[in-house]
């Protein structure tokens, strides 16, 4: 079972996943993603604005207050930090590590937090491309693109994936392409915004799903 603590960092979480900007997150949107029930959140809700870690509107749902914002982001920057410590340097593959970075993330050690970034050399990056919040909780913003807003015919560099299920990502292991790899948006399809891509002097065709989950910097 869960930790009471462990529960309530999952809950921040959530709603700063929804709102990043700071925007109202449904109770209903807070269930679906935690997989639990609408009355489970109304209960964690009421303990959270008690702990003034948010607070609630009546038909508009919950808004971090700027201390529950910040455990977010701390929760955050462990499990990232947690994932790329995982890939870079015990071998894990970018597939199996979000299971494993989401019991970490929980380890209450800011001085371990701290000491695994210097060891990581400060990354702004973790292995799927998510900005990894500094230790005041500041993130770095870039313009990046899905692939199906490309304009093709155009290079681009694949830096993020919106999507880190583990069979996603093997797909994309499975037809070469990966992290900060430059290939070539060659033709778009309007039907479905599937995108004939060239990878290492090859052509492959990729479907629209696929490519509204990958994120690209334009040449």
């Amino acid at each position: 079972m869960k930790r009471q603590s462990e529960t309530k960092e999952n809950y921040l979480k959530a709603i700063l996943h929804y709102s990043p900007e700071g925007e109202n997150v449904s109770n209903n949107t807070i269930a679906k993603h935690l997989g639990t029930s609408p009355a489970s959140v109304t209960d964690m809700v009421k303990k959270l604005q008690a702990d003034q870690m948010l607070t609630h509107e009546s038909y508009k749902g919950v808004k971090l207050t700027e201390a529950g914002r910040k455990i977010a982001l701390q929760i955050i920057r462990k499990h990232r930090l947690w994932e790329l410590f995982l890939v870079e340097t015990l071998g894990f593959t970018w597939d199996n590590v979000h299971e494993v970075a989401e019991q970490l993330e929980h380890v209450n050690s800011p001085e371990l937090i701290n000491r695994i970034d210097e060891f990581l050399n400060f990354p702004r990056f973790d292995p799927h491309g998510d900005p990894i919040p500094n230790a005041a909780g500041e993130i770095v913003k870039r313009n990046t693109q899905l692939l199906t807003e490309v304009s093709p015919p155009k290079w681009v560099e694949v830096v993020g994936v919106s999507d880190s299920d583990p069979d996603f990502l093997q797909y994309l292991d499975s037809i070469g392409l990966a992290l900060h790899q430059r290939i070539k948006v060659v033709e778009k399809l309007a039907y479905d915004q599937s995108c004939q891509l060239e990878i290492d002097g090859q052509r492959i065709l990729i479907g629209g799903n696929a490519a509204r989950n990958i994120r690209v910097l334009v040449e």
